[in-house]
């Protein structure tokens, strides 16, 4: 069995993340491998690495969430295009590093409450009283995570997450690092498991 490391690079607001993410700890528990979650804002790595929102391209958008669509079912995971599509990650993403740094006991609950009100509800998390409702059915304390969310220390360590990712080679996600191996999207999971099992 492997004794690899699976970093994934994320933002809640993709689809493909999405799908990425119903894979990762499978991935994981099959080969041995260590799992590291590693937050980004998928804005400041377009902007960051020259990249552009393929959904900005009418015809390419059409065909991803058709084409996302065909992924849930060969997985056989739930998928829901999300109307408010696309949602400010901002808050959500801060969250997820607050939540590493603050209460890592508590990530991965949040981490897939999240993915729950993205893409299978799918719940407005463009609007933050949608947000915090999301958290509190969930057993989050609200209030405790605006205050994270607003903490410089959370800010920098998201800036600072996106800007490592770009760095080794980033422009978007979900990216996945085996070592030193890059693989971005979600139809790459194939070979993310055998570059761990190799």
């Amino acid at each position: 069995m492997s004794t690899k490391t699976l970093e994934f690079h994320f933002d809640f607001g993709s689809p493909a993340v999405y799908l990425a993410y119903t894979q990762v700890r499978r991935i994981a528990q099959e080969t041995g491998a260590a799992l590291v979650w590693h937050p980004i804002l998928l804005g400041g790595v377009f902007k960051a690495s020259g990249n552009t929102n393929p959904v900005g391209v009418p015809a390419k958008s059409r065909w991803i969430f058709e084409d996302m669509a065909r992924w849930a079912r060969y997985w056989g995971v739930p998928f829901v295009l999300n109307p408010h599509f696309p949602i400010n990650t901002l808050a959500l993403m801060r969250g997820a590093c607050g939540m590493l740094m603050r209460q890592p006991e508590d990530f991965e609950r949040y981490v897939d409450t999240v993915f729950h009100a993205m893409w299978v509800e799918p719940r407005n998390l463009n609007d933050p009283t949608e947000t915090m409702a999301v958290l509190t059915q969930a057993g989050f304390d609200a209030d405790a995570f605006m205050a994270m969310v607003a903490d410089p220390d959370v800010k920098a360590d998201l800036i600072a997450r996106s800007d490592a990712s770009v760095a080794r080679g980033a422009f978007g996600a979900p990216t996945l690092f085996v070592g030193e191996q890059m693989f971005f999207g979600q139809d790459r999971m194939h070979f993310v498991k055998d570059a761990l099992l190799a």
